[in-house]
């Protein structure tokens, strides 16, 4: 898991810094272009027009004009060339004026080229050379491209101009830009061109590009540092919690991942812990189910055990003919005919039972009175009270008390109370049903003058096969009791029991409105 992870983020945020350096770095090298030869020309302009306004201001202050430095450059030219033949007096006379006029000039222009920090021709109209700066050859107009010269035409109109048509003359691929010299009335008397190679502006950019890859280099290696240290950090827990997955179906519930984190992870993790609990719980519901389903085994088996013994022994001495006696034989039916009955009310009870714990039983639910559930109960009960002499009273707070419930339902959980109540009575004694009215709902209360139930037995008393006096209750199932309590959960009622040993109990329903 560890490798894989940290491959995968280390391949991710390596795909994403190059993708970005690939989107970035192609922006940056249209814009970044496009604006350093915005600013390059902007240099190059703001430099030619200095150079213009220079210019313009050596010639008003009485130095020649271009076209007498031209002609004195032609007279040294020409001193040069004849010599001594006809021409030589005005070629010696127009070459001494061309050499103090071309070396003043000369050294000006120099001057401009080393300040402008590129190469300056100055050009006029109405001249055949341009001058391009000591040391280097005259150029006639003829000379010129066609862009070149459009050039020059378009800035004695008066405007600034851009154009690579001087790249043939210049022997590379430069830039030039043009500007007018304007005399003292605004007429344009010259051109100043500034010419600056291509490839210093492409240095610039080449450096940007390389701070920008440099840039790139670092961030994709803090790139691959962060996924490594992003992957330990996922890593752990997630290891943690695979360890701890693995205890689970190990069947060690109480594993815990011990991972606090307030984000996703930690939510997962904590999800885990709350499964690892749910499944302790589970495990020990289950154990305690299994452990109830081997009790009950063992309870059913041993309350079973006793009726069948019972009907198979009278059986088998009729059958062997071991009684003759007629009073004997008939009461060996009579003791069949009543372990039979007992068999059959526990399996009834059993029956009932199991269909009141299953959660899908559907109890027939209405609007019913409580009250008259409660009288029609004891009405049923004073028969069987009546052959035990026993007297029951009945007072009651509310006329009324409406909920909604199953009528058959709740008339047998009060007949399993009272019945109960009658069962341990003793002759003649007195069973007292009481209806009080509460808060939020009422209190029916069922009190006998038994033999009351031990403190150590009331907790167990509506459990299945729970049989506190085993004496007073030979023919018992022990299920009355639990039938009762699941049909009060089944309605929402509290029941509960209050007793004390040879004073008697009391089973309380405490109902709400």
């Amino acid at each position: 898991m560890k490798y894989k992870i940290t491959r995968k983020l280390v391949l991710y945020f390596t795909s994403v810094i190059l993708l970005f350096s690939l989107v970035v770095g192609g922006a940056f090298l249209l814009l970044f272009t496009r604006h350093t030869e915005e600013i390059y020309r902007a240099d190059m302009q703001e430099r030619a027009e200095a150079i213009a306004a220079g210019v313009a201001d050596y010639l008003e202050d009485g130095s020649p004009a271009l076209d007498e430095v031209a002609f004195a450059a032609k007279g040294n030219a020409i001193g040069k060339q004849t010599g001594n033949n006809a021409l030589f007096a005005q070629g010696g006379a127009t070459g001494t004026t061309g050499r103090n006029n071309v070396n003043g000039y000369n050294a000006y222009i120099t001057a401009i080229q080393d300040i402008a920090m590129g190469e300056v021709w100055i050009v006029d109209q109405s001249a055949e050379t341009i001058s391009v700066g000591t040391g280097k050859k005259e150029i006639t107009y003829g000379e010129l491209p066609g862009a070149a010269l459009a050039l020059v035409d378009e800035v004695f109109e008066g405007d600034v101009a851009f154009s690579e048509g001087f790249s043939p003359l210049l022997e590379d691929t430069s830039i030039t830009v043009g500007a007018p010299v304007l005399s003292a009335e605004g007429e344009v008397i010259a051109a100043v061109l500034l010419h600056d190679y291509i490839a210093n502006m492409q240095t610039a950019v080449r450096s940007g590009l390389s701070t920008l890859g440099i840039s790139a280099a670092v961030a994709l290696i803090a790139a691959i540092g962060i996924a490594f240290l992003l992957a330990k950090r996922f890593i752990e827990p997630l290891q943690r919690m695979e360890e701890t997955t693995q205890q689970l179906a190990d069947n060690h519930y109480e594993a815990q991942t011990g991972i606090s984190q307030n984000d996703e992870m930690g939510s997962l993790a904590a999800n885990i812990d709350i499964l690892a609990d749910k499944l302790a719980e589970a495990e020990q519901a289950s154990a305690k189910l299994d452990k109830m389903r081997k009790d009950f085994i063992t309870s059913i088996s041993h309350e079973l055990r006793t009726p069948v013994t019972v009907i198979r022994g009278s059986l088998e001495a009729l059958n062997d003919h071991v009684v003759e006696d007629p009073a004997k034989i008939d009461e060996y039916h009579q003791q069949m005919l009543t372990e039979s009955i007992h068999l059959e009310r526990m399996i009834n009870d059993l029956l009932e039972l199991s269909r009141l714990q299953n959660p899908d039983y559907q109890m027939e639910m209405s609007s019913l009175n409580f009250v008259d559930v409660v009288e029609n109960a004891i009405r049923s009960v004073r028969y069987i009270a009546r052959e035990k002499g026993i007297t029951l009273t009945f007072s009651k707070e509310l006329l009324s008390f409406m909920m909604m419930g199953d009528y058959t339902r709740l008339r047998q959980m009060l007949l399993a109370v009272m019945e109960n109540a009658v069962k341990f009575s003793a002759e003649k004694g007195e069973i007292r049903i009481t209806l009080t009215a509460l808060d939020a709902g009422c209190r029916l209360a069922v009190t006998d003058n038994g033999p009351g139930i031990a403190e150590k037995d009331q907790p167990y008393i509506f459990e299945k096969f729970f049989k506190s006096n085993e004496e007073s209750n030979k023919q018992g199932t022990g299920l009355g009791l639990a039938v009762a309590k699941q049909i009060a959960d089944r309605h929402g009622i509290v029941l509960s029991v209050e007793s004390q040993p040879g004073k008697g109990s009391t089973f309380l329903f405490d109902l709400k409105q």
